[in-house]
């Protein structure tokens, strides 16, 4: 581990440099080449559990010390269910079509001319993220499989963890023949080293991803120097309509609610319309009893005396917590209306029996993934059969929704021709 007084540009660009000359040996590497280097990875977890459990505990008990959220504890902490989740997920990957060579689309021209067009790495990747050691192995896996170098810069609360997860992504590409330069996890926690991947790898870095809290992410994208793929965060909606199925409805609201609350999927605000009224009393108090703190307007208050007012920032706060902002609305036009105003794109749910409002909610929320009769919760790259994903974007541009293998490529074209000549 390097002290804050280490020359953090000799290191970054280091790191940068090495990236880059891997970059051709891995943009060649075949698809049995790297899928043989995720299941090497993949077996080397699942072979260091105990190691990588004891650097979890380092990494949580500092962490407790510090005074971190059950939130965030939460999305810090392994156990052996999730290590081998994590090594799944690598299995997972590995068994994906390769994107890289893939034929997008192809077309002949009058002249004769063949144009292909064809996906290619996006080049050398950073990855930027808190807390999760699990990204560790998702964004190495995934660059892997797309062909792209990465450096990975984990928080430094994860640091041991991170550490001892990259061992086993290094171990795959030992055995598969690929250079150990194409996964590489920034060897220190000092800030500065943020700082430079930021404003100065132009030309070592070609895209930034940002995996975090609102202000990481918020940073990466005024400061960044290059192209970002990222979110702010994930103030997510469930609008339950008038015509929904009572059981489903509450099912559902539990579920993307307080499944995991820390995840970025996880609901932030429920809308209920104002002409399915006694749907909300048996939601809300079932929120209620599983210990969620409810945040309501005047309607939602009526139904529970346990419900606390709401405030104007209730409705676009991500809690990340067990807590929920409740809002009785004007059918799906309301709901549409508050979703625009005051949601973040990320992912919003309607739980309705009628097609056509599910149908027009679906149309007309402007989210990178939006959902009829399912829990805000699937919005993982996972559940998509993506294998992994490196985060959910909310961008408008290149990739949207869950980022895995194929939203790491971009395309050229690949033109044939006879010997044809422009006049």
């Amino acid at each position: 581990m390097m002290s804050a007084a280490s020359d953090i540009p000799t290191l970054m660009t280091q790191l940068g440099r090495a990236a880059r000359a891997a970059r051709p040996a891995l943009a060649a590497a075949s698809a049995a080449q790297k899928n043989a280097a995720l299941n090497a990875a993949s077996q080397s977890i699942r072979a260091d559990v105990a190691a990588i459990l004891a650097a979890n505990d380092e990494d949580m008990a500092r962490a407790r010390a510090r005074g971190l959220s059950a939130a965030l504890l939460d999305r810090l902490r392994l156990d052996a269910a999730r290590i081998e989740a994590m090594a799944r997920g690598l299995d997972e990957i590995a068994a994906l079509p390769d994107p890289v060579g893939s034929v997008a689309a192809e077309w002949q021209r009058p002249n004769g001319l063949l144009i292909q067009r064809v996906r290619v790495p996006l080049g050398v990747v950073g990855i930027i993220y808190e807390s999760r050691p699990n990204v560790t192995a998702d964004a190495g896996a995934l660059c892997l499989k797309s062909g792209n170098p990465v450096i990975l810069r984990g928080g430094s609360e994860s640091v041991a963890s991170n550490r001892a997860i990259h061992a086993a992504l290094v171990a795959g590409l030992d055995a598969a023949g690929l250079p150990r330069e194409s996964i590489q996890l920034v060897p220190t926690t000092d800030r500065d080293a943020v700082g430079y991947m930021l404003t100065s790898m132009r030309g070592l870095l070609d895209v930034l991803v940002p995996r975090g809290g609102k202000a990481l992410v918020a940073r990466v994208q005024a400061e960044a120097r290059v192209p970002v793929i990222g979110h702010l965060e994930g103030v997510c909606h469930v609008y339950v309509d008038r015509d929904a199925d009572p059981d489903m409805a509450r099912s559902i609201v539990h579920n993307a609610k307080l499944r995991r609350t820390g995840v970025c999927g996880a609901a932030e605000t429920l809308l209920v319309d104002r002409a399915g009224l006694a749907l909300l009393g048996p939601i809300v108090r079932d929120l209620l009893d599983a210990g969620c703190e409810v945040r309501g307007d005047a309607a939602t208050q009526a139904v529970d005396a346990r419900v606390r007012p709401a405030v104007e920032e209730d409705w676009s706060t991500e809690y990340l917590d067990a807590v929920i902002a409740v809002c009785v609305v004007e059918g799906v036009e309301g709901a549409i209306a508050h979703i625009a105003q005051y949601g973040s794109s990320h992912t919003d749910s309607i739980v309705t029996a009628n097609a056509r409002t599910a149908e027009r909610f679906l149309a007309r929320v402007d989210s990178a993934i939006v959902l009829h009769n399912a829990s805000t919760q699937f919005a993982d790259g996972g559940e998509f059969g993506m294998g992994a994903e490196i985060g959910i974007s909310t961008d408008r541009f290149h990739a949207r929704g869950p980022v895995g293998v194929e939203q790491l490529t971009s395309y050229k074209y690949v033109v044939r021709g006879a010997g044809q000549t422009r006049a």
